[in-house]
């Protein structure tokens, strides 16, 4: 058995690890939008974007943001009745956190605010993130369906949304697995895979519901930030979703800068170099986006602090598995 004490300084190397190789990323790349653009070319256009134009885009922004927060309730059901404006909280702070901190660390605050705020079980919390997560994801492959479809167009592609949309079946048939007798019984990886299937969401409408709200939630924010993107780098509608989309999967790289710096803006470059588009054009234009989402997330996680925070006595707290 490991001892607590050597896994405690694991883990404490791990994260000090991260933050550094998160400070390398965002030192990279400051130096290399000096040397490639500069950073006063980089920010010129600014001057020239409508203050009606940001504010708008803003305000996608914030309700792909409290879409989220919808199809958190919605996922959980009675169980957070009555108390949207703590799940709006939990919400944006979550999302705050994901935005600002290295290497998807993140995702932690989901769980940990939901059994702060809701007495949880930090388990079931994360297992039903997982479930949300790979809603994203599916919807991401349909965008990028429509991706293909837009820049060579064929009959394909139609056929194979239709059969990716369908393929949500799989979580009916998955949500009856939780109870299974080949689960029942001890043991850890039994215990846990047996609560991550209990997660699942089985019933036809309440998938419906979820993916309804993960369409709208990532619908605004693609038309949000493509809208944007294309102020810095006017190309054609889908390179810009491209590009988009090539920031939002930077999350999923083996190494997440601090507040994405870096990977971020090479996950751009990354989906639109092979394009076609300049990779220093594609750079300015990711730095610039990313500029935009950090300014929306530091705003919107402050003005989550104005929010009621609907916090548990510490005995229920205590008591949440």
């Amino acid at each position: 058995m490991v001892d607590p004490g050597v896994r405690m300084d694991a883990l404490r190397l791990g994260r000090v690890r991260d933050w550094l190789l998160g400070g390398a990323l965002l030192l990279v790349l400051v130096v290399a939008v000096e040397f490639m653009v500069g950073w006063w070319p980089l920010l010129a256009p600014w001057r020239a974007l409508s203050p009606w134009l940001l504010a708008w885009l803003f305000l996608l922004t914030a309700l792909s943001y409290g879409l989220r927060a919808v199809r958190v309730s919605d996922y959980f059901g009675a169980r957070l009745a009555g108390r949207f404006p703590s799940v709006l909280r939990l919400t944006i702070l979550h999302n705050t956190a994901n935005n600002l901190l290295p290497m998807r660390m993140g995702e932690l605050v989901f769980p940990w605010l939901m059994r702060r705020y809701f007495g949880q079980g930090l388990l079931d919390s994360a297992a039903a993130l997982v479930w949300i997560r790979l809603l994203d994801l599916h919807f991401l492959v349909l965008v990028a369906l429509l991706i293909l479809q837009l820049g060579h167009p064929s009959w394909l592609w139609w056929p194979a949304g239709g059969l990716w949309i369908a393929g949500l079946g799989v979580l009916i048939l998955l949500s009856g697995m939780g109870e299974s007798s080949m689960l029942a019984g001890a043991g850890r990886l039994r215990s846990i895979l047996r609560r991550v299937l209990q997660a699942v969401p089985g019933d036809p409408w309440l998938i419906a519901r979820l993916y309804g709200w993960t369409v709208l939630i990532w619908g605004l924010k693609f038309v949000a930030f493509a809208s944007l993107l294309r102020s810095f780098l006017p190309i054609d509608l889908w390179r810009l979703l491209a590009g988009v989309m090539g920031a939002e999967l930077s999350s999923v790289l083996p190494v997440h800068g601090i507040a994405g710096s870096g990977s971020y803006e090479l996950a751009v470059v990354a989906a639109l170099t092979p394009l076609g588009v300049d990779p220093k054009r594609a750079l300015a234009g990711a730095v610039n986006l990313h500029l935009f989402l950090l300014g929306s997330t530091l705003l919107l996680g402050a003005l989550a602090f104005l929010l009621p925070r609907g916090a548990l006595p510490v005995e229920a707290r205590t008591a949440a598995p």
